[in-house]
């Protein structure tokens, strides 16, 4: 090793020959934790503002270290920064342009802390910020989609149990199972953030430091809730990386859940709704297809996202405490993670309120499979007939259905009757769509006025976050 190479690498004087270029190009993250870069010029201005407080730094130096640490930021958000894989990663990329900028001060940066310490406490920043942008646009999906349920709370459509028409429901009161499955969502990513908004900085290496600093001021001055408890469990800790795919691999679930639902609706053979053009491809041999390619590929996402948490988990299975420079595998599947659950939210929060039901095709198909069944059930029971003989009548009135080919509202009373006595002209009024619909009238139901008052609910949820 040159004395230029090791004075390149901070912590080359223990060594006595070049890292092998294969090996450096290897161990570098660099090409994918330079995204970190405004988080670690914020941690490493807190830093200085501490060091400075404890007098291991002078007020003029405080003034060179964050007038350098500025001007950095300014050349990479202006594309002027030169990355360098010799210098491994983000952080040593910035402190050797800051001693390149204002000479010997730079290298007193470090005083008190350690790369270890350091990444943890970027990451941390990094996914906290990244957290509350994923919070905001779940909420905008949230909305859109109370928006249109409220819109739809009165459209009829089958509900389906085993993918077979179950029972009728409304349009609405289905896209509001949607959003309580991001309601949970939400609560898992904000309960996530706790944990992520502890501050490992100070911890140094991994037993702290013998500098006299203040962990608390740099806590506060990063917006952190507290320093984190002890030095070997901060530096290697990765829990919360881990939380926040197993959220992403959930939210991830649910979408793919929606996206399901949305290209079977879509088919020629549901045709219960229409998404706009902007938002499905064609064919390049087929002229006449239209396909849901976002929903699809929200759907294949979830994969990777899966994959991503698989990994972590992998990760940090074996590894002694405290730092490993396996954790440098940590970024790359957290990274994707957040790019790929932004664009999915973002893809469905534009998508979901130009969504539009065919009213007409969803009310016939609700008429079919003999969604009145339990509904004919109920009014035997309150007829006073026990449960399991009423569920034997109606057994028996669906396949006589099934035989004439007949839905239940549309047989005579007598033909009704054949199968019980207790059935009167009043029948009627439970066998229709609308009828079936109103009368699941309590909290959670599919009355109209219930789906009404679920999404009012729901959006007093949004408004208090």
């Amino acid at each position: 090793m040159t004395d230029q190479d090791q004075a390149i690498k901070p912590w080359g004087g223990r060594f006595s020959e070049p890292t092998d270029a294969f090996v450096e190009r290897f161990t570098a993250s660099v090409e994918f934790d330079k995204r970190m870069y405004h988080h670690d010029i914020n941690g490493s201005l807190a830093h200085a503002q501490m060091l400075t407080k404890v007098g291991v730094l002078s007020a003029d130096e405080l003034d060179q270290i964050q007038t350098g640490l500025e001007a950095i930021r300014s050349e990479v958000e202006a594309g002027e920064f030169q990355w360098s894989v010799t210098l491994e990663d983000v952080h040593m990329n910035i402190e050797a342009r800051l001693t390149d900028k204002i000479g010997i001060t730079g290298k007193k940066l470090h005083t008190g802390r350690s790369r270890n310490d350091q990444v943890a406490t970027d990451i941390r920043l990094y996914l906290r910020d990244e957290i509350d942008t994923i919070s905001k646009e779940l909420t905008r999906l949230q909305q859109g989609l109370i928006a249109l349920a409220t819109q739809h709370a009165d459209t009829i459509m089958p509900g389906f149990t085993h993918l077979q028409t179950a029972q009728p429901v409304t349009f609405g009161h289905h896209l509001l199972a949607w959003n309580e499955m991001l309601e949970r969502d939400y609560g898992r990513l904000i309960d996530c953030r706790k944990r992520v908004n502890q501050s490992p900085l100070g911890a140094a290496a991994l037993a702290g430091t013998t500098y006299p600093i203040d962990r608390a001021m740099t806590a506060q001055l990063l917006g952190f809730e507290a320093p984190t408890e002890n030095s070997l469990d901060s530096v290697s800790d990765r829990d919360f990386a881990i939380e926040f795919t197993a959220f992403a691999s959930l939210v991830m679930t649910h979408l793919s859940r929606f996206s399901e639902e949305l290209v079977l609706w879509t088919s020629a053979q549901f045709n219960f709704i229409n998404l706009p053009d902007r938002f499905c491809t064609g064919s390049s041999i087929m002229p006449q297809k239209k396909n849901p390619d976002v929903p699809e590929l929200v759907r294949g996402k979830v994969g990777r996202v899966n994959g991503h948490l698989i990994s972590l988990l992998t990760l940090m299975k074996s590894q002694p405490l405290a730092y490993n420079k396996d954790n440098q595998e940590d970024k790359e599947p957290l990274f994707d993670t957040i790019d790929t659950i932004k664009d999915c939210l973002k893809a469905y929060a534009d998508m979901v309120p130009a969504i539009e039901p065919k009213k007409a095709v969803m009310l016939e198909a609700a008429r079919r499979g003999f969604s009145t069944a339990t509904d004919l059930a109920d009014y035997l029971v309150r007829k006073g007939m026990p449960f399991r003989d009423a569920h034997e009548v109606v057994g028996k009135s669906v396949a006589y259905g099934v035989a004439e080919e007949k839905d239940l509202s549309e047989m005579s009373l007598q033909e009704l009757q054949q199968f019980s006595d207790i059935i009167s002209d009043d029948v009627f009024e439970v066998l229709t769509l609308e009828g079936s619909v109103a009368a699941r009238d309590h909290i959670g139901g599919t009355a109209p006025k219930q789906v009404k008052s679920a999404a009012e609910r729901a959006t007093q949820k949004l408004q208090q976050r």
